[in-house]
Formats: C-alpha cells, structure tokens, sequence
C-alpha cells in the first residue's frame, strides 16, 4: 500500500516556518481540491493522480519519495501466497 506522507512534510514545514499551515491552505495553494487531499490524508489505500504527487512535491519543495512510502500489508497468518 502506498502511505502519502502530508501531515509529517505539514509538520516540517510548520516548524521550518514557525506557523500553523492548514489543509485548506495546502490544498489552495497546491492547486488541488481540499477533499482531495483529505482523503489523501486520511483514505488508507487512496488512489491519486500523479498530477497531484507534482504539485504537492513543488509545494513542499520535496522529492516524490519524501511524499511517499510504499508499507506492505500484513497478510493474515496462513493466508499467504501458496508455494
């Protein structure tokens, strides 16, 4: 599963800033619907346009691997991929 790191590049530029930045503000100044990036906040398994990775990357002046992270999912014991 792909996890949208947002809250923690929120925080890091929060603190680099030494102010409170908002969803509603990110999302306005990145350009994307704030429902979008709610659900990209808050959706585990949210699928998004690579259109919106660009312009959160450029907001947050990041790498795309800063914003993203790929977290395997626990499959249950002995429900595995069979041998």
């Amino acid at each position: 599963m792909i996890r949208f790191k947002i809250k923690e590049l929120m925080a890091k530029k929060e603190f680099a800033e030494d102010r409170r930045i908002t969803i509603g503000e990110v999302a306005s100044a990145a350009g994307i619907h704030r429902m979008t990036l709610s659900k990209m906040i808050n959706q585990r398994g949210y699928n998004t346009s690579t259109e919106n990775l660009s312009r959160l990357c450029a907001y947050f002046n990041c790498q795309v691997e800063e914003l993203v992270e790929y977290v395997p999912e626990k499959v249950p014991e002995g429900q595995g991929p069979s041998e």
